[in-house]
């Protein structure tokens, strides 16, 4: 995996053979459709990890120094990729890339993605109840009657694990695995005192340059960090790319961040030729071969007639 940092200075990060393009197995597929989640564990290497948060660590502390922190020191920043070298090249990474295609197909952009850095809480919280799916109006436009009949996945993320969240009790995220069939969730009473959590929660304990992928529908919760260690995160999340931006990312199309993308990073910031070229099609209704992502998986027989969004 290559990085350029201008005037010259390239960053390898060494994957093997892995480019991003092979195809997952039908046992992480299957698995993913059962538990609306996934696991990754030794996703970033070491270096490549220290890398990027050092870069978090710059950004955070440009951002504080604006004011864009919160009181006690949160800071939850959208559309962040920009900020860095190493984070546009995050969006075609060797290992986590393939989930994100291969679980969603070729016609695809990131339309949301979020740098999060969470300090020890400095006093205990308030109770609250912080249990949702992404989506927003994703949960109730497309909602049908009859509520045994999930809605539509329509985007998920991959977050990369970049400080050490093995152990409970350091702000991870919480979910309840299979809960993305669910389409509620039932809610206390009164959240003005603490509720346990539901039946099944799982905290994603995991280590330093482990990743995780969720479907937005997975019914998940942000914890407390009661621990002494600072939780640090890069969230990616993947649309298809005839539903709109959540995030608004300024981007420099005449500077070298830019210059510095593939075509098929260029597609995952929501680049297009025209307006049928999102909905994956030419202007006479057949499928647009020059989609970048789409071209590349076909050159590299990676397309798959049996799994409907990689047709």
């Amino acid at each position: 995996m290559v990085s350029h940092h201008g005037e010259g200075y390239v960053e390898v990060f060494d994957y093997g053979d892995r480019t991003g393009y092979e195809p997952i197995s039908d046992t992480d597929r299957k698995e993913f459709h059962e538990q609306g989640f996934l696991l990754l564990r030794n996703v970033l290497t070491e270096d490549h990890r220290a890398a990027l948060e050092a870069a978090v660590d710059r950004v955070y502390a440009e951002e504080k120094a604006k004011g864009g922190t919160t009181k006690d020191g949160t800071l939850h920043l959208l559309g962040f990729l920009e900020r860095d070298e190493l984070f546009g090249d995050l969006l075609t990474h060797p290992i986590a890339f393939p989930y994100m295609w291969g679980l969603a197909g070729w016609n695809i952009y990131t339309h949301h993605n979020h740098l999060d850095v969470t300090p020890p809480a400095a006093e205990p919280e308030k109770p609250y109840w912080g249990w949702h799916q992404d989506g927003y109006r994703q949960n109730s436009d497309p909602e049908t009657m009859d509520p045994n009949l999930p809605r539509p996945m329509f985007s998920l993320k991959v977050a990369y694990v970049l400080s050490d969240l093995s152990e409970n009790g350091r702000g991870a995220t919480k979910v309840i695995p299979g809960s993305h069939l669910w389409n509620s969730l039932p809610r206390p009473a009164d959240t003005s005192v603490h509720n346990p959590d539901p039946e099944g929660t799982v905290e994603i304990t995991a280590k330093p340059g482990d990743a995780f992928i969720f479907d937005r529908r997975q019914w998940h919760s942000r914890s407390t960090n009661l621990s002494t260690i600072t939780r640090k995160m890069l969230f990616v999340g993947y649309t298809y790319r005839w539903i709109r931006p959540l995030d608004e990312l300024h981007i420099d199309k005449d500077g070298e961040w830019w210059a510095n993308r593939t075509p098929v990073q260029r597609q995952l910031c929501g680049e297009g030729t025209h307006t049928a070229n999102y909905w994956g099609i030419n202007w006479d209704g057949y499928i647009d071969d020059e989609i970048p992502l789409r071209k590349e998986l076909k050159q590299r027989g990676s397309l798959d007639r049996s799994v409907p969004w990689l047709r």
